[in-house]
């Protein structure tokens, strides 16, 4: 029984569900006034009159069991599925019965299929209901016949509430409609709602119950509705005394004191019913309704657009036909009513145009300026007495006044009239004169979105004149302005007006030059692209003459580029391309194009065959000087017909040739372009070997003095890298006059940086002997080298280039080991600064300097521990080399590097200036070339492999040298890294205690393995050696060992 409670309970519940709904659903009285009260729609009588069936059908079946606990458990599943979607139902209905009629016309077709599916569903709990009841056959057949006839119900949305749902849905998408379409849809809407049209205050109390049923609705449709329906009773609401307003200002001040004709209100047959406006085309229709032609018009276009038949507005008749006959007696009455209000209104409207009344009431200013608007947009006639009365003038006036007064709205709606009133040719011509263009600019940066686009649009109408274009442009700032407001896609509105008026500028040829300046080069382009041979000449004046963007550069670059060097071989049209092809030449984007464009045969034709004028040479070599300034595959391009490059020999010695008898400034280009053909990477060999054999050198340096600064630095630059790759034959070249020139330029303040860096770099290429470096170089110039390379380390971008000469030139003082160069390294800390500069970051050659550096300060220590240097003397400096490298007192702890004593951080042994943590991160550099360089510096340390070996190996393996070094190698590919790193490995691997350590290492064993099979000889040879230290292969025979007895 405990069980059966909670059963007993939850059936008790869903009968309770189910009548309490029933009750709410279901109409005592079959009188169908009585029903019709009660559901408004047809949808929830039909299932009203269901529940009235089912309500009996639920008696009898609770009169035929003396419990809800003696159901069957079908039964029971059917109570509660009716209960559920009993509820839903009744929910539904409530819809109908306590909403709104518009809020039910809008959700028709929502409401129609949750009844639709609540029916369904119950009829099918029914069916179920039949299927449980055994023994109870009468109440089966009415449980079956009820169920059935559900399941073939159809509740439907009538004709007359589909139409009115799809008018009001496309008001709820926002669809823009005229006035006199909503007022017509307000007299269809009330007809089907069952008020008479005219009954506006019912009508407005079934939009306000729609708007409070929206209280808690998130729909943006519905509450368009309610706004739309909101704004079109408001228009019928208004009295036909306030429509007058449209045709005229309040100008009782002046009307009262002076004998001026008053205004007369309209007759109300002059009115449209839709629009409640006086009428202009007035027609009539067959139910003898007038109407404004343009309102009824719209109304019929709606009523097909919406699928209905078109009706008359006012009586809600379907019209036979659609026939529209003027009402010409009406007409001329209207006519004549409204010129005479409009010359009454115009005379008014000139007197309040003054800056007495501008200053005091802007207000009715406002009024005044729209009423002009609307004079000259819809009595266009007009217009002549706007002009006459003086006012034209007066508007241009209002926007000359600068006072604060005069805000952006008055400025606006006064563009707004003018606008209006340019259409009139006297008008616009006065307009002109007046110097409206200037004033319509000024706006365009007014502070209201309407007060630009009114001076936009005023703009735009003047310059469908030519005369008035070329006027627009020549003002100052006018095509800034159009030209910011064209690009602003926040305002496309603006935007498109500003291209309109551009395009209409486009037009006139005078305005070419105008337009390119404020960035509109389609004309241009086009011109020079389409035009005549004159045309492109004269376009590309204007290109070589004007200063352009880089994005500007590029734009024209791409379009014109084929174009202007065709012009190159016209005599006419040589000078003024060039001219532009130099302009453009400067942006690294352009050095491409530029070159596919086959411009460098036509400038090297002109530099060095054509027998034309210094300045077109001029132009030619700095153009092909900015060009191979820039990455642009020019390397590659054929510069003649014969298809020699930039860098042949033939075009090198041609421009060595040119620089003793050209102009000083073609002078400098030509340096110029030497130095870009040197600098790069794919022509720099060739190209400086050609300069060497052309006798180039002697030629460049005579320009390291030049007194120009363009000459200067290129010369420099030149010099620099010709030092990179000729370093004894400059060194040659410049012996003994030009060598301390570089010290000079070096240590001069009135030097730059890069005359500096050029300077240093130059320096440490050259082959100085011991002698030159201590009399050129000496202990000064050391100090002020390590000075400078200090004080670089400080700034926040270092300059790499100065720091490479600054390093270059310390080696030349780590090259000797002669006392005096040992104490100035000792004396300025060599090493140190040399590992420090391993640490910071730079560039690649900087850190190879560095390692090179210490490569030869460490050969040095160890020649020093060797004994080979001079006889030490125990005092001053030599002191702490003997301590270092000998014997001393109280027998220090010997250096397991030297095996003699190494002073805390000695200038000359890698180990104890904590060199070798720095060289080890450097064999995980990503350049090969430092790689290399820190391989070959610890290389220095297992030189000699004879007393104290095995100390050095175990210090190295402590420093992690050995393990880095074997993970570099596992990696590195065949080459000279390779080379070198197996060689540090075959003698690291002689000392027992690491080749045991590393016998069974396979990733060493395979890589050498590798390094036998493909790598060079002296690869293979110490490769062999390493696998036989490691007993993986015979020593003799090559043969591969047995490794049945290693341990495992």
């Amino acid at each position: 029984m405990a069980s059966a409670t909670p059963v007993s309970s939850s059936v008790s519940e869903a009968i309770e569900s189910i009548q309490s709904s029933l009750s709410d659903l279901c109409v005592v009285s079959d009188d169908p006034h009585h029903q019709r009260r009660r559901f408004s729609f047809e949808n929830p009588r039909r299932f009203s009159a269901f529940a009235n069936r089912l309500q009996l059908l639920l008696h009898q079946l609770l009169r035929s069991f003396p419990s809800p606990d003696s159901l069957p458990a079908a039964a029971v599943t059917a109570i509660k599925g009716v209960a559920a979607d009993l509820s839903v139902a009744f929910e539904t209905v409530s819809v109908y019965i306590k909403r709104s009629k518009i809020f039910v016309l809008v959700h028709c077709h929502s409401l129609r299929s949750s009844l639709q599916e609540s029916t369904l569903a119950i009829a099918d709990w029914l069916a179920l209901l039949d299927s449980a009841l055994h023994d109870l056959p009468d109440l089966r057949k009415k449980i079956s016949d009820l169920s059935r006839d559900m399941k073939q119900a159809q509740f439907i949305v009538t004709e007359n509430e589909e139409r009115v749902h799809c008018t009001l849905e496309k008001e709820g998408q926002g669809r823009r409609t005229t006035k006199a379409v909503q007022s017509a849809i307000i007299m269809d809407l009330a007809r089907a709602l069952g008020i008479d049209p005219d009954n506006l205050s019912e009508l407005s109390e079934q939009v306000n119950l729609f708007q409070t049923d929206l209280t808690n609705s998130n729909s943006l449709s519905e509450r368009r509705i309610v706004v739309s329906l909101q704004s079109i009773l408001s228009n019928l609401l208004v009295q036909p005394d306030i429509i007058t307003q449209k045709l005229h200002v309040d100008f009782e001040e002046y009307d009262a004191a002076s004998a001026a004709p008053q205004m007369s209100s309209p007759f109300k047959n002059f009115l449209c019913p839709l629009t409640k406006e006086v009428m202009k085309e007035p027609v009539v229709l067959e139910t003898s309704q007038n109407y404004e032609r343009t309102a009824i018009e719209y109304w019929f276009e709606r009523c097909i657009e919406d699928a209905r038949d078109p009706t008359c507005p006012v009586t809600g008749q379907v019209l036979k036909s659609l026939e529209l006959k003027p009402n010409i007696g009406l007409a001329g009455a209207i006519e004549e009513w409204v010129n005479r209000n409009i010359e009454v209104q115009v005379n008014s409207a000139a007197k309040w145009l003054s800056e007495e009344h501008i200053s005091v009431d802007n207000h009715s200013i406002e009024k005044v300026l729209d009423f002009l608007y609307k004079i000259s947009e819809e009595y266009p006639t007009n217009r002549y007495r706007v002009r006459n009365a003086g006012i034209v003038a007066l508007l241009v006036k209002l926007l000359r006044n600068s006072s604060k007064s005069v805000g952006t709205q008055l400025r606006s709606m006064a563009l707004m009239a003018l606008l209006s009133m340019a259409k009139d040719e006297e008008s616009k011509k006065r307009m002109l004169e007046d110097g409206v263009t200037r004033l319509a600019i000024h706006s365009l940066i007014g502070s209201s979105e309407k007060e630009r686009e009114f001076a936009v649009k005023l703009l735009l109408e003047f310059s469908r004149d030519e005369a008035c274009c070329i006027k627009i442009a020549s003002e100052k700032g006018a095509l800034v302005l159009l030209s910011s407001m064209a690009g602003n896609l926040e305002h496309p509105t603006l935007s498109n007006l500003a291209e309109e008026v551009f395009k209409q500028m486009e037009r006139v040829e005078d305005n070419v030059q105008p337009l390119a300046e404020a960035g509109r080069f389609e004309p241009l382009i086009s011109r020079l692209c389409e035009g005549s041979d004159d045309v492109k000449i004269e376009m590309a004046s204007i290109v070589g003459r004007m200063t352009f963007t880089n994005s500007s550069k590029e734009q024209i670059a791409r379009q014109s580029a084929n174009i202007l060097v065709k012009l190159l071989y016209k005599p006419e049209g040589r000078a003024p391309s060039l001219q532009a092809l130099y302009n453009l030449s400067g942006l690294d984007d352009n050095a491409i194009i530029l070159v596919d464009s086959a411009v460098l045969p036509a400038l090297t034709d002109i530099l060095l065959i054509q027998d034309t004028s210094p300045d077109l040479k001029e132009l030619a070599a700095s153009t092909i000087a900015k060009i191979v300034s820039k990455p642009g595959n020019w390397e590659l391009a054929s510069i003649d017909k014969r298809g020699h490059s930039m860098r042949s020999e033939s075009f090198i010695c041609s421009l060595l040739g040119l620089l003793s008898i050209v102009s000083p400034r073609c002078q400098g280009s030509i340096l110029h372009i030497l130095y870009g053909v040197a600098l790069s990477p794919q022509a720099s060999e060739s190209v400086t070997s050609h300069i060497k054999s052309g006798d180039g050198i002697k030629t460049i340096i005579s320009f390291l003095e030049h007194s120009e600064d363009e000459h200067r630095i290129y010369a420099f630059r030149l010099t620099r890298i010709l030092s990179e790759r000729f370093g004894e034959d400059l060194t040659s070249e410049l012996r003994p006059d030009k060598l301390p020139l570089f010290k000079d330029k070096l240590l001069g303040s009135q030097s730059t940086e890069g005359e500096q860096s050029d300077a240093a770099c130059i320096l440490a290429n050259l082959s100085l002997s011991e002698e030159e470096v201590k009399t050129l170089l000496g202990d000064s110039f050391v100090r002020w080298t390590v000075t400078t390379l200090k004080n670089q380390r400080r700034t926040s971008n270092p300059a790499s280039c100065m720091a490479e000469g600054l390093l270059g030139l310390l080696i030349h003082f780590t090259r000797s080991h002669d006392l005096q160069t040992l104490s100035i390294v000792r004396e300025h800390n060599l090493m140190t600064i040399f590992c420090e500069q391993l640490g910071f970051p730079s560039n690649p050659r900087v850190k190879q300097l560095a390692a090179l550096g210490l490569k030869n300060l460490s050969e040095c220590g160890m020649s020093v521990a060797a004994g080979d240097s001079q006889p030490i003397r125990l005092n001053g400096f030599c002191s702490s080399l003997v301590c270092m490298c000998g014997g001393a007192a109280n027998k220090p702890s010997t250096c397991p590097i030297h095996n003699a004593a190494c002073e805390e951080e000695s200038q000359l042994c890698l180990l104890k200036s904590n060199c070798i943590k720095p060289l080890v991160d450097l064999l995980t550099y990503e350049d090969t070339g430092v790689q290399i360089a820190a391989v070959e510096t610890l290389s220095t340390l297992v030189l000699d492999t004879s007393n104290n070996f095995k100390r050095v190996v175990d210090e190295l393996s402590h420093q992690g040298v050995v393990d880095a070094l074997i993970k570099l190698f596992i990696e590195v590919r065949p080459g000279e890294l390779q080379e070198r790193a197996v060689w540090m490995i075959e003698r690291i691997l002689r000392v027992e205690s690491q080749s045991q350590r590393l016998a069974f290492n396979q990733a060493l064993v395979r890589a050498l393995v590798e390094a036998f099979k493909h790598g060079g000889a002296n690869t293979k040879r110490h490769s062999q050696d390493a696998l036989t230290n490691l007993k993986q292969i015979s020593g003799i025979s090559g043969n591969a060992s047995s490794q049945a007895g290693a341990p495992r």
